[in-house]
């Protein structure tokens, strides 16, 4: 037989999840707010219209749609936050968008730019990718109430499909010809963006730069530096700074670790110290 408190808890997560799910049927009877789905909605298509020029061969119009996703992916919930529009509907349906802009698109990208030839192991990196791609959004939406907020765990989708946009934008930047190793590069990378989306390596969020607040002189000066060389070779800039993002989260793991281990090992030392004295 159920304890009597194991009875009561069960009861009131009962009545919890009945209010929450009537609180979301009065919330769309009421409607649903335009101007972030708006933005929303053209990431989605962005990210349809990427994989369609993925199956006819148009990797680079493909990569472009995906960056051009990520845009609007940003400016969605921005407007969202500015505008006190935010709503459940809002967050779900977001998360529906960046699956197929930022999973399935990316996905079909990499395997018909390099991922066909090695057959099986293709298909079920591409595969993987996406489900990892999933997972991570579903973390996502389960934690975002009580993350933190300057940190995600795990790298973000819309960060992992940059990557493999930002590598074929790279590859037509140097010519798009010759023999390469596109083919274990993308299924490396593929794999490794795959494992690092639902690792619990930490990634800085962006989400406490304040734009309207003072900044230094040379930070001012150093931001025209570098809008300056994104407008000169965005292609590589692009790639550079997502590759540098990606490398981020791993490499603070490994300077925590290190830390913890110097830390640990000063503590032994003085306790050998003072045992032997």
């Amino acid at each position: 037989m159920m304890p009597r408190r194991r009875m009561r808890d069960v009861h009131r997560g009962r009545i919890r999840l009945l209010r929450g799910g009537a609180d979301r049927r009065a919330s769309l009877q009421k409607g649903v707010y335009i101007l972030p789905n708006l933005f929303t909605t053209a990431g989605l298509f962005l990210g349809v219209y990427a994989i369609i020029k993925s199956s006819h061969g148009d990797f680079l119009t493909a990569a472009i749609a995906i960056c051009a996703a990520h845009i609007c992916d940003g400016l969605d919930g921005r407007i969202a936050r500015l505008t006190n529009t935010t709503s459940q509907f809002g967050v779900e349906y977001d998360s529906l968008a960046d699956l197929v802009a930022f999973g399935v698109a990316p996905g079909v990208l990499a395997y018909r730019w390099a991922l066909e030839p090695w057959g099986a192991w293709g298909w079920l990196a591409t595969s993987l990718f996406v489900a990892c791609g999933a997972l991570r959004l579903a973390r996502f939406n389960v934690q975002s109430s009580h993350a933190e907020k300057r940190t995600f765990v795990g790298l973000p989708i819309p960060a992992a499909a940059d990557m493999i946009a930002a590598t074929v934008l790279l590859y037509y930047f140097f010519g798009g010809e010759g023999a390469t190793n596109k083919h274990l590069v993308l299924l490396l990378l593929v794999y490794g963006l795959a494992l690092l989306m639902v690792s619990n390596v930490r990634y800085y969020s962006f989400k406490d730069i304040d734009l309207r607040a003072r900044m230094p002189f040379y930070a001012v000066v150093g931001m025209i530096v570098l809008v300056m060389l994104v407008v000169a070779q965005p292609q590589i800039l692009f790639f550079l700074g997502i590759l540098t993002y990606v490398a981020s989260g791993p490499t603070q793991l490994v300077m925590r670790l290190a830390r913890r281990r110097r830390i640990r090992g000063a503590g032994e030392a003085r306790a050998d110290d003072a045992t032997s004295a």
